[in-house]
C-alpha cells in the first residue's frame, strides 16, 4: 500500500503472558500543503494518497470551487525541501480562467489536525460557507432496508483499515440502486470526506443529488457541512452527530443518520426521505471507482 501503511516492530503484551516482539502495520500521517496558483492556503495532516482529490475537495469545502469545470490542473511541487527534492507533500491546484481565488481571509498559517478539519476558524458564523447546491429541493427517498447495507458493505471494502486499525472511511452511494461509487480512507474524517467529494468534482459529478454520504465514524459539523457544499442530500454515520451538526443539517434541509448498525438507525433530520413503503431495492455490483 505504498505510503499508507508503514511496517513497525512492536511489543504484543498480554497479562499473564511473555511478551512478543512482532511487526505490525501503522497508518501514516504526513502533513499537506494546499497551494492555490502557486500561493498557500492551508495545511492538513493526512494519510498520503489521492492527494489531488482531497485538494479538490478541500476548495469544495471553502466555497472556492463548485464544479469539475473550475479547475484546470493540479500537481506536486518540487523544491519542498532544501535539497529541491519533491517529497510529495505539496499540492498546487490552478483553477480555470475566470474562477476567483480564495479570498485572503481563508490562509491559514497554520495546520489542521488529523482530527479536525474546520480548526482555527474565528467563529462558528465563518464556517457556515454558502452552498452553491441546494439539497433542500432534493427528491431521494431510500428504504432503510438498503441504507442498512451500507455500514457493512463500507467496512469490507476498507483494505487500509484491515491491516491498521487507524483509519476513517467515507463513501459514496448512489441512493436509488445502492451501487457504491467510490470510497476513500484516511487518518482524518474530514480528509476521507474530502477525497470522496474531491473525487466528485474531479469527475464533474457536483451537485451529487440523490446520493448518500457514508462516513466510519460520528456526523459533526465539519462533515455535514461538506455534504451541503457537494450537494449530497443524506449523511449517514456509524456514531452519533453532534448538536451543531443537526442544527445545519435542518438548517439546509440535508438528512442526517446516525448509529446506524445492524438493522437499527436513528434519523435526527430529514426522516420523510426514508421510505417505509416500499421494499429494498435490489443493490447494483459494487464498483469503486479509481
Amino acid at each position: 500500500m505504498g505510503r499508507i501503511t508503514q511496517r513497525r516492530r512492536v511489543t504484543r503484551i498480554t497479562v499473564g503472558e511473555p511478551p512478543r516482539v512482532r511487526e505490525d502495520f501503522l497508518a501514516v500521517e504526513e502533513p499537506m500543503e494546499v497551494r492555490v496558483g502557486g500561493a498557500p492556503l492551508a495545511i492538513t495532516m493526512r494519510t498520503p494518497g489521492h492527494d489531488f482529490e482531497l485538494a479538490a475537495g478541500f476548495l469544495v469545502s471553502e466555497g472556492v470551487i463548485s464544479s469539475g469545470q473550475q479547475v484546470r490542473a493540479a500537481r506536486y511541487c518540487a523544491g519542498a525541501t532544501e535539497e529541491g527534492l519533491n517529497t510529495y507533500n505539496v499540492v498546487d491546484v490552478t483553477l480555470a480562467p475566470g474562477v476567483a481565488p480564495p479570498d485572503p481571509s481563508l490562509a491559514r498559517s497554520f495546520y489542521t489536525t488529523s482530527s479536525c478539519g474546520l480548526c482555527g476558524k474565528a467563529s462558528i458564523d465563518a464556517v457556515r460557507t454558502q452552498s452553491a447546491h441546494d439539497v433542500a429541493s432534493d427528491p431521494l427517498l431510500i428504504s432503510p432496508e438498503l441504507l442498512a447495507e451500507f455500514p457493512e458493505r463500507l467496512r469490507a471494502e476498507q483494505a487500509a483499515f484491515e491491516k491498521t486499525g487507524g483509519l476513517h472511511a467515507a463513501a459514496l452511494f448512489d441512493g436509488r440502486t445502492g451501487e457504491m461509487l467510490v470510497l476513500r480512507e484516511d487518518v482524518g474524517r474530514h480528509n476521507a470526506v474530502d477525497k470522496v467529494v474531491g473525487w466528485a468534482i474531479l469527475q464533474d459529478l457536483l451537485p451529487l443529488r440523490g446520493m448518500v454520504l457514508m462516513v466510519s465514524g460520528r456526523a459533526s459539523f465539519e462533515l455535514t457541512q461538506k455534504a451541503s457544499m457537494a450537494g449530497i442530500p443524506l449523511l449517514a454515520a456509524v456514531s452519533a452527530p453532534s448538536s451543531l451538526a443537526i442544527e445545519l443539517a435542518k438548517e439546509v434541509g440535508l438528512t442526517v443518520v446516525g448509529f446506524l448498525r445492524g438493522n437499527s438507525m436513528v434519523a435526527y433530520t430529514g426522516a420523510e426521505r426514508l421510505d417505509f413503503s416500499a421494499p429494498a431495492g435490489i443493490a447494483a455490483p459494487e464498483r469503486i471507482r479509481a
